[in-house]
């Protein structure tokens, strides 16, 4: 009982590994239409509406990204962005993004 739980642990472990398995340099030259809205690295928002999402966990952004596509989650800003974005785009520019130095914790930016 216990072996099976961690190779389930384990198998889930590496397909989140698989799923953001993107390319750094490549999601930093993909990153243009994100910066208008989340700046440059991420960092830099232009409005507080708009999340920081420089240092989030690559999965996280990349599920985000693909659910956006696929119409699981609503936003018709960031579903018009998504749309023509390949899964690998997608996984590069997550990894970009995740690469990037922040401070989700900080939300001085919300005074």
């Amino acid at each position: 009982m216990t072996i099976r739980m961690l190779l389930a642990l384990a198998a889930l472990t590496f397909a989140g590994t698989a799923l953001a398995a993107g390319n750094v340099e490549n999601g930093q030259r993909k990153s243009q239409t994100c910066a208008a809205c989340h700046g440059v690295d991420g960092n830099k928002t232009i409005d507080p509406q708009y999340p920081r999402i420089a240092g989030q966990y690559a999965d996280y952004l990349a599920k985000s990204m693909q659910d956006y596509k696929s119409g699981v989650r609503k936003n018709p800003i960031m579903a018009g962005i998504v749309a023509p974005l390949s899964k690998e785009d997608i996984e590069d520019l997550a990894a970009y993004f995740a690469a990037q130095k922040g401070d989700l914790t900080d939300l001085s930016h919300l005074k």
